[in-house]
């Protein structure tokens, strides 16, 4: 009889977890989705999947991250929507999606603003973000991170350009942003709204003049092979932040959201430091292939494109110098 109400306690222990870690070991785990647009191969998507593998390990399986690269789940604006909506999601996108939302975030994405990536790391450190992150949660976007980037936008053609004068008349593919097209509207091009995917032809056949991406795009995708040039203009910045429901992460007890806010850390870091990296290599590659780089005069861009900050009604006035403002800080700091 004692063995038998000896079990009984045992038994009761463990089920309603008066032992401490039973309770946590029995809790249904948090099953998350992970959006992004980024392909299997990218970096970024690396990154990441490496980041939610030691998440589920960490967390004893608690904490379940899948990962859906290159666009199988809703991605862009849908994908924000998800978050907005209290789905388990977390979005994965550029800060301009979030300017749907707090419309000051979109021009942190905006023109001629970092001159390196760790300004932009520092200015998400800025108080002046973390008002714009306050404002986002209330609007139903926890952004858990927004340290993620996939490197500076140059221009991609086979002529040399250093200022806007070398642009003038030059049909370039940008993507079907309004916030792009401004950009290279006002640095002198015509930009020319044109699938990804069509981009390679369209140089080869003269449809365009060139292209606007990174240095890593253009040794990935080839375009080597038909534009010879790549003018360093910096003229965005690629970055993504990491969204979700503030709902969803109140399902994670306290040490669950200690483990991933760590281990996201950890992988912004490693995403740098491989981005700096490949920069390097990829750049040392691509002049091997015979292409060649060159400086531009990234003051005359700078004010050029100023008045893009003017064009958005919904930004607030002065946010161009009010970034800048943060950004001369950030400079005399270091």
């Amino acid at each position: 009889m004692k063995k038998l109400l000896l079990g009984t306690i045992l038994t009761a222990t463990t089920m309603f977890g008066f032992g401490g870690t039973a309770m946590a070991a029995s809790q249904d785990p948090v099953n998350i989705n992970m959006s992004l647009v980024f392909t299997q191969n990218e970096l970024l998507t690396q990154e990441l999947i490496k980041v939610t593998d030691k998440i589920r390990t960490r967390t004893d399986g608690g904490v379940n991250i899948k990962v859906f690269p290159g666009g199988q789940l809703p991605v862009y604006k849908d994908n924000l929507e998800q978050v907005v909506n209290g789905a388990d999601w977390i979005a994965v996108e550029d800060l301009s999606y979030l300017g749907d939302y707090v419309p000051d975030f979109a021009a942190l994405a905006g023109p001629m603003l970092y001159n390196s990536y760790d300004e932009y790391l520092a200015m998400m450190k800025t108080e002046y973000v973390a008002d714009l992150t306050a404002q986002a949660e209330k609007k139903g976007i926890k952004i858990l991170t927004a340290d993620y980037m996939f490197g500076f936008r140059h221009m991609i053609s086979n002529k040399e350009i250093k200022n806007s004068a070398d642009m003038k008349g030059m049909r370039i593919r940008v993507p079907g942003s309004q916030l792009f097209i401004s950009t290279l509207a006002s640095m002198g091009a015509s930009p020319a709204s044109l699938p990804f995917p069509e981009t390679y032809a369209g140089v080869q056949q003269g449809v365009v003049d060139g292209l606007e991406g990174s240095i890593l795009t253009m040794y990935s995708t080839k375009m080597y092979e038909v534009a010879k040039n790549m003018s360093f203009t910096k003229h965005f910045l690629g970055t993504v932040g990491l969204y979700i429901s503030p709902k969803v992460w109140d399902k994670l007890d306290a040490e669950q959201q200690k483990i991933v806010m760590e281990e996201l850390a950890a992988g912004a870091t490693s995403n740098t430091n491989e981005l700096v990296k490949l920069d390097a290599e990829y750049k040392q590659k691509l002049e091997d292939l015979g292409v060649t780089f060159n400086e531009v005069d990234t003051a005359e861009f700078g004010k050029l494109t100023a008045d893009v900050y003017n064009q958005f009604p919904a930004w607030s006035e002065g946010v161009h110098a009010t970034i800048n403002a943060e950004l001369e800080k950030i400079r005399a700091a270091n």
